[in-house]
Order: C-alpha cells, then structure tokens, then sequence
C-alpha cells in the first residue's frame, strides 16, 4: 500500500523555473527553507523535525543531527492543504536551471543527489544525508562527498544548473565527471573518486585532480552549470579593490552580462 501523497504538478517557467503543486484536502507537500514562492489561502504551514513520520523521535534527533552537521536545515517545512477544495502551493527555483521531477517508485525508491539540490516532495518521501562509504570520496569528493537521499514511492523535485543531460549507464559502464556536475543517480549506480592521473594536468588544466567515477547499471543525471562555477565567474568580476565606488561594480557587473 501506498504511503505517499499523489499530488499533482506543472513546471512552469524556462531558465528561471518554478513547480506548482496542487493539493487536494489534507494532502502535504514538504520543502527545504527557502524555496517557498506562494500559496493559496487555505493552505496550513509547519515546522518538522524530520520528513519521515514513521520514525520515533531519537529517529527524527539523530537524522536532523546529520543533517545539522553537514550545513543542512534542522528543520523542514510541511504545506497542507485544510480547506475542502483544491489548494496550490509554488517553489522557485534558486538559481537558473531546471527542476527535475522523479517519480521515486520508478527509480527502485531512491535517488542520491548532491547536497542541496531538494527542492520539495509529496509527503511520505525521507529527505536524508547519503555519506559516502569510501575513504577516496570522503577525503577527495569535494561538492560530491555529501549527497542527499530522497526514499519512497512518491514525487520528489530536484533542482540543479544550466542544462540537465539524463545518462542511462548499462552493467560495468564507467562514466567520469566534474565532481561539481554531478546531480544525481540510482542508487544501483556505484560512486567513486578518480585521480585524473597527472599533477600537471590536475594543476594546470583547471579542472581540478578528481573525477567522479560513476559504474552502471542505472540512470545518472549531470548538469552543465554548477552553482559554484556560476558564483565563481561572478566573484571574478567583483573589484578587486573595496574603495572603488558603486560606478565601478556597476560596470564589472555590466562586462559580465555582455560579455567584456
């Protein structure tokens, strides 16, 4: 029998996307602070501990404590709907990309994502942190050490940067990526740290010294603009010097956008 919530949903939007959920009476959506855009009336918002309801308290404490320490939300957010009709609740998306909806029970109930990709989820869905097991991925992960994993049957959204690229990796096929690309995969996809196998490459090819090594069977999802490449691009158009005035912040933010 089913636990989750069958919410219905559009995706709205190009670059700058938003998910609009519906939801019939007493259905709930769950969301990470900060994604939250707009509601109908009705709709009663709250404060959780934990997404999974099932779980005892010392289950909820311990999952918000992983989650505290590696830079996550103590809490999450909960909208259902009260009233007798329909209600609608909205999520933005924090930077541009695309929002990803996966249809857990389509994907053996789990997917791994990288850490601070969730966006929202029908209720029933666990929000948790995936540790990576190996030695070579903790120390050498970077942005892919600390994944989050979404379980269930029901929807759940990811968002992530620039283009989206859905891999479908068959038994014992390798796919390598930029450890900041990497958006999510089935957990029957195998993850794993790779040296690039030369300093001079590692040092001067601007690519860092690490791939993610991702071995099949299963499905992976890459994204072509990682937050941190976009933020890192935009520093590097700030003045160097904090004493210029606002004309010359202006006009660094202006040669970004044409492209000087």
């Amino acid at each position: 029998m089913s636990t989750y919530h069958e919410i219905d949903y559009k995706i709205l939007g190009t670059e700058m996307q938003a998910v609009e959920i519906t939801l019939d009476p007493a259905e709930t959506v769950i969301s990470e602070g900060g994604s939250f855009m707009s509601m109908t009336d009705e709709v009663e918002v709250q404060t959780v501990l934990g997404s999974n309801a099932s779980q005892s308290m010392w289950g909820k404490m311990v999952g918000a404590g992983k989650r505290l320490l590696t830079g996550e939300s103590l809490f999450l957010t909960t909208y259902t709907q009260k009233g007798q009709g329909r209600g609608v609740v909205m999520f933005a998306a924090p930077y541009p990309g695309k929002i990803i909806p996966f249809k857990l029970s389509e994907h053996g109930g789990k997917i791994v994502c990288q850490k601070d990709s969730f966006l929202c989820a029908a209720h029933g869905v666990s929000v948790g942190i995936e540790l990576q097991k190996k030695i070579g991925a903790g120390f050498f992960g970077g942005e892919g050490f600390i994944m989050q994993k979404l379980e269930g049957d029901g929807l759940a959204f990811v968002h992530a940067g620039g283009h989206i690229v859905e891999h479908s990796l068959s038994q014992g096929q390798v796919l390598k990526i930029d450890t900041g690309c990497l958006v999510a995969f089935e957990s029957t996809v195998l993850y794993d740290i790779q040296y690039v196998g030369s300093i001079k490459t590692g040092l001067f090819g601007g690519e860092g010294l690490f791939y993610a090594r991702l071995t099949g069977p299963g499905k992976v999802w890459v994204q072509s603009l990682p937050f941190s490449r976009l933020a890192g691009k935009v520093f590097s158009f700030m003045p160097s010097n904090s004493s210029n005035d606002s004309g010359s912040l202006l006009g660094g933010i202006g040669d970004l956008v044409m492209g000087e």
